[in-house]
């Protein structure tokens, strides 16, 4: 659809036609460096001695010091953030508070119910994300629902079905389940807002927006975050988390947020999915966890899903 500047000259097209764009060749490869990025997360999340909530405010608030250098340093995009349109500035912090509640609700989760459960839950997101393209009047093909159903078949037969009756564990699948829907609404809302906003002021907005929510429940929960008064975490811990706001955040996030232009919600969510035999791979060569021997179909098995919503997706 043609633009100028943050003015629509025409009117909004279906959801995922105008989160589309023709992608570049650069969009696959990036998607792939970002899923790397992304299956560090989970590792590292556990070898972090600091709270979960913390852990998810500081991997924003890191992330949005490591980019103010860059933003301050370089008048274009200063003047871009100075022009943001209110619809765009609307949108981006939506977006924000979305993965603020997919951070929030997913990583206490893993420490209330099982690994494999948490998973499970919050790797719905692609499921999520085709039906908000339904209810907002997109129509995908069957094709699309058929791969996102296969995709994610494909991360049940890794992580099993180990759902407890337990209290704790029951609401730490309800909040990794949560977790999954917040990250369908990031990823939509960011599609949409990356048609007319750079990739580094989308994601300079998108993380200090973040950050903002997770420090005030942080707060008022009592919860550490490794600053006097409350006692200052440990020189690894510190290291841990940098290297989470690198890999996982500016590489993994932000780079998720770079194609999803191109690639649209559907592909890029239901690539997403690819995290769970990443994370596996990631614990085999860090932490010695020999992957089960279910992990390698189970990887075909996403592979497939995720090819039949990107032919879905081009027939369109």
């Amino acid at each position: 659809m043609p633009t100028t500047g943050n003015r629509r000259t025409t009117g909004p097209p279906a959801p995922e036609v105008a989160a589309r764009a023709p992608g570049t060749r650069l969009d696959a490869p990036l998607l792939a460096v970002a899923i790397a990025g992304i299956s560090l997360s989970g590792p590292l999340v556990a070898a972090t001695a600091a709270p979960p909530l913390a852990v998810a405010f500081w991997r924003n608030a890191l992330a949005v010091a490591g980019l103010a250098p860059v933003v301050a340093l370089r008048g274009r995009l200063r003047a871009e953030l100075a022009a943001t349109g209110r619809r765009e500035l609307a949108l981006s912090l939506a977006a924000g508070a979305a993965l603020a509640a997919h951070f929030g609700l997913w990583l206490p989760s893993l420490r209330l119910t099982s690994v494999a459960s948490s998973v499970a839950l919050v790797t719905t997101t692609p499921v999520w994300t085709t039906l908000l393209l339904r209810l907002s009047g997109h129509r995908p093909p069957v094709t699309v629902w058929l791969g996102t159903s296969v995709a994610f078949a494909g991360v049940l037969l890794l992580t099993g079905v180990d759902l407890s009756l337990s209290a704790g564990a029951l609401a730490g699948d309800a909040l990794a389940l949560g977790g999954g829907i917040a990250a369908a609404g990031y990823v939509l809302i960011g599609a949409e807002v990356r048609r007319t906003v750079g990739t580094t002021a989308y994601t300079f907005l998108c993380y200090a927006t973040a950050a903002v929510p997770l420090l005030g429940v942080c707060l008022v929960a009592g919860v550490s975050l490794g600053v006097p008064p409350g006692g200052g975490y440990s020189g690894g811990t510190w290291l841990k988390l940098a290297a989470l706001t690198v890999v996982a955040q500016l590489l993994g996030h932000s780079l998720i947020n770079r194609v999803v232009h191109g690639l649209g919600p559907s592909v890029t969510s239901t690539a997403l999915l690819l995290e769970t035999p990443g994370a596996a791979l990631v614990a085999a060569l860090w932490l010695g966890q020999v992957p089960p021997a279910v992990a390698w179909p189970a990887l075909a098995v996403i592979l497939l899903g995720l090819a039949l919503v990107i032919r879905g997706e081009r027939t369109s």
